[in-house]
């Protein structure tokens, strides 16, 4: 029954999405000897995408592949041999079916060698796109805000209001770090505002007010780091205090952290778990995208960074908080650390603590792709079981996480 529900939705999804020639290419694609279809791969995929073989589009679960190569390359998907190559003018093109909900990998074997390919591709569920009668919510103007708290601090933020929401009810509230990202349009984002709007309309999330905030600056020094990687209740002082009333002066907010979630990614993922740490009376959702948990703000001696958090969550006294997170293999290896290993980390300590916690793991790299593809299984995870009627909830672990084992690394890309 879920299975026809979802095939029902996303039917309507292809006729509706945002970007149509997409679309319509991969229709094309059943007959690549077209001349049109060539055209089309012209039109959609600069030169150089082409012939460093990094030209790739998806729709939903439907994906399209191309380079221009004098010979079939081979074509591996998620590590796997995918389809066969057919040729199609001086290009070679080839179709695949991807997993929803997740980022995938892909790359070619010309003469025996890797060749091309991304990371990042995304396929969107059927929420990612518009559907017919799911009313629209609206992005507000863009309002400015001077700091007390980081003397001479500027900041911008944008409220997002669901079509729902009714002035006399106190709503619910999500903050979303680097906010400035989603804000241009319905697709921006990782097609965050349509995807909202989409869940709020199945009801598997409440129709919460959205704050968008960019980082902020101090004069020309951009405080973004400063803000989301140092692990200290400064920056969640400073939302509670100086733009969450801001917004509660024009729209009509719940004041229960039990109504309240907070997400980012990279930096942001750390600083929304940080919130909800410091403050859990405030904020008791949580959703980190390829977090820094790494020692980015560590100054040794002075301030600790989020390389202590997985310890930090065994030694310290239980958060009542539930965490969605997520990260891939391909993240970030620096100077500051490492996100794979920091985010399984991460996720080990949340289920030694037994926490509510749910951890995503992939294949992708330091990106938004995985968490825009996953947005509506975590957004509908974290808001699970809300109900209006409460302001308090205590989270446990759900058995079937707790029947499983640990994290481990059992394979690497290496003899």
């Amino acid at each position: 029954m879920m299975r026809s529900f979802f095939l029902l939705l996303f039917a309507a999804a292809l006729v509706c999405a945002q970007k149509p020639e997409a679309a319509a290419v991969l229709q094309m694609a059943g007959q690549p000897n077209s001349p049109d279809f060539q055209k089309a791969l012209e039109a959609t995929f600069t030169p150089q995408l082409l012939e460093k073989g990094e030209a790739s589009l998806a729709v939903g679960p439907d994906a399209l592949f191309a380079i221009k190569a004098d010979r079939a390359p081979q074509l591996f998907v998620d590590d796997a041999p995918a389809a066969v190559m057919k040729k199609s003018g001086p290009y070679y093109v080839g179709t695949a079916k991807l997993a929803i909900y997740a980022s995938h990998t892909y790359h070619y074997i010309v003469d025996g060698k890797r060749f091309g390919g991304k990371l990042d591709v995304v396929a969107y569920g059927p929420e990612a796109y518009d559907q017919p009668g799911v009313p629209q919510g609206k992005m507000s103007e863009k309002f400015a805000s001077s700091s007390k708290l980081y003397d001479g601090m500027e900041t911008e933020y944008w409220v997002y209001t669901p079509a729902q929401y009714n002035p006399s009810v106190p709503a619910p509230v999500m903050i979303w770090q680097d906010g400035q990202g989603y804000v241009a349009n319905r697709t921006a984002g990782g097609r965050a505002q349509i995807q909202i709007d989409n869940l709020i309309h199945q009801k598997r999330m409440p129709a919460a007010i959205h704050i968008f905030i960019a980082p902020g600056k101090i004069g020309t020094r951009a405080m973004r780091s400063v803000l989301y990687d140092s692990f200290n209740d400064k920056y969640t002082r400073y939302l509670l205090e100086e733009i969450v009333p801001a917004v509660a002066a024009k729209w009509n907010l719940r004041k229960d952290g039990y109504s309240r979630a907070i997400t980012g990614g990279s930096s942001g993922g750390i600083c929304a778990f940080t919130a909800a740490w410091f403050h859990p009376e405030e904020f008791s959702r949580v959703y980190s995208r390829i977090g820094s948990f790494t020692s980015i703000q560590w100054k040794v001696g002075e301030l600790d960074g989020g390389n202590v958090i997985p310890f930090a969550i065994r030694k310290q006294p239980k958060r009542n908080i539930r965490i969605f997170s997520s990260d891939g293999s391909e993240d970030l290896e620096n100077e500051h650390g490492s996100w794979p290993l920091q985010n399984i980390q991460m996720a080990n300590s949340l289920k030694y603590r037994e926490y509510d916690f749910h951890f995503a793991w992939g294949n992708g790299a330091h990106s938004g792709a995985q968490g825009n593809a996953e947005l509506p299984i975590a957004l509908s995870w974290i808001w699970r079981g809300y109900d209006p009627s409460k302001s308090t909830e205590t989270f446990t672990m759900d058995p079937a996480e707790k029947s499983k084992p640990y994290f481990r690394v059992k394979a690497l890309n290496r003899d």
